[in-house]
């Protein structure tokens, strides 16, 4: 995918995320979403923020308050914004939608991967089906597979291949592991769980015994 095309995808998820989230309850916007001690309201929050940089303090002092922790950062963040939000959180994802401002330490490849898998850390708790668009789908797989930390795909898939049923891409060498490009992108990062029964292949045991 090109730059333009990547951003059209992004502001496509942004619109969707809202849609799933507006006129949600207190109760919805609370709810647990895929993202560990992330709640509905605070993953669409991060969404929110990302073409709004917090600045340089905000950041050093949310890094301290985190010990160097930069998933507790981002989480940190993600609740502040959400509280000060509140049930307004949807509005500004609309708001925000087309802006292509983003961090300085996210790449745009990363901003397409993490946007997308946002979308169904939401969706999924709420019960809502958000069919992933393909062709954003695999430049995820693929800029997940290339990077090393926070997800190390290749090592922790080493032994496996993992093949999509529904475009041509496929990665690693092994056991097949076989799914829609979809949910080999939320296996990649971490979601393993939530796709786990419409995954196929001799590779499955092991991705769940992993």
């Amino acid at each position: 995918m090109d730059d333009e095309g990547t951003w059209q995808v992004v502001a496509d998820q942004r619109r969707v995320m809202a849609g799933v989230i507006a006129g949600r309850s207190a109760d919805d916007l609370d709810h647990p979403s895929l993202c560990s001690r992330w709640r509905v309201r605070d993953v669409a929050a991060h969404v929110a923020l990302t073409p709004r940089s917090p600045g340089v303090l905000r950041l050093v002092g949310a890094a301290v308050r985190a010990r160097g922790s930069f998933d507790e950062v981002n989480r940190a963040l993600a609740v502040a914004h959400a509280e000060r939000l509140g049930a307004g959180v949807a509005d500004e994802l609309l708001t925000l939608a087309d802006d292509r401002r983003r961090p300085v330490i996210t790449t745009l490849d990363n901003l397409l991967f993490d946007t997308l898998v946002h979308v169904q850390d939401v969706a999924v708790p709420l019960g809502v089906e958000v069919v992933m668009p393909l062709e954003g789908a695999r430049a995820g797989a693929d800029r997940v597979w290339r990077m090393g930390w926070p997800f190390r795909a290749r090592r922790r898939f080493r032994g496996l291949r993992l093949s999509a049923t529904d475009v041509a891409w496929s990665r690693g060498e092994g056991e097949e592991v076989r799914g829609g490009i979809a949910d080999l992108l939320l296996l990649l990062t971490g979601r393993t769980a939530t796709v786990a029964p419409r995954l196929h292949g001799p590779g499955v045991g092991t991705v769940l015994a992993g």
